[in-house]
């Protein structure tokens, strides 16, 4: 229990200032509160829907506000079989997300086709869209989504915010 000090502050040199770059704090920001889209295709998608349960509270990543549409979300999770027919409007979708966007293939479906060697299933996500993190599995666990998800976050702490110089003033 931390000691409760009533009156001036004693003058021990501490300033109580914390110093951050911008670029930490705009991180830190994005990554506590993603907000994903669900594009549940196939079995993963129960999944996927097992990890916003009370049982393993996807809440806690910050990622448990699912929103319905593109324009409101910054991670699209697509989880399950996607199908020739299917894939333009997943493109569609992920084109309407805003900046700065993220997308994680779950299951082996959504990352190779799997056993569906077909005409008629995508054999990857990564045909069409950028994909930043792969869950494996068939279909994956929720633990594993959320490895999927803490990986995520790790590169997103990295990510360069600015990346223009800002414009020298002739005078």
């Amino acid at each position: 229990m931390g000691l409760v000090q009533i009156g001036p502050p004693q003058k021990d040199g501490d300033l109580g200032i914390i110093t951050l770059s911008l670029e930490k704090v705009v991180n830190w920001a994005r990554k506590g509160s993603l907000w994903p889209m669900t594009f549940g295709l196939a079995c993963c998608a129960i999944e996927m829907i097992a990890a916003a349960s009370s049982r393993y509270d996807i809440d806690r990543y910050g990622a448990g506000v699912f929103r319905a549409s593109p324009r409101q979300s910054d991670l699209m999770i697509v989880a399950g079989t996607v199908c020739r027919r299917m894939a333009p409007v997943i493109r569609k979708i992920y084109d309407q997300m805003p900046e700065p966007k993220y997308v994680i293939s779950m299951g082996s479906c959504a990352t190779s086709g799997n056993i569906y060697d077909s005409y008629s299933v995508v054999q990857g996500v990564d045909r069409f869209v950028p994909v930043d993190i792969y869950v494996p599995g068939c279909p994956p666990t929720p633990e594993a989504l959320f490895d999927g998800i803490l990986k995520l976050q790790d590169r997103i702490m990295q990510k360069r915010v600015f990346t223009k110089q800002p414009e020298q003033v002739k005078v």
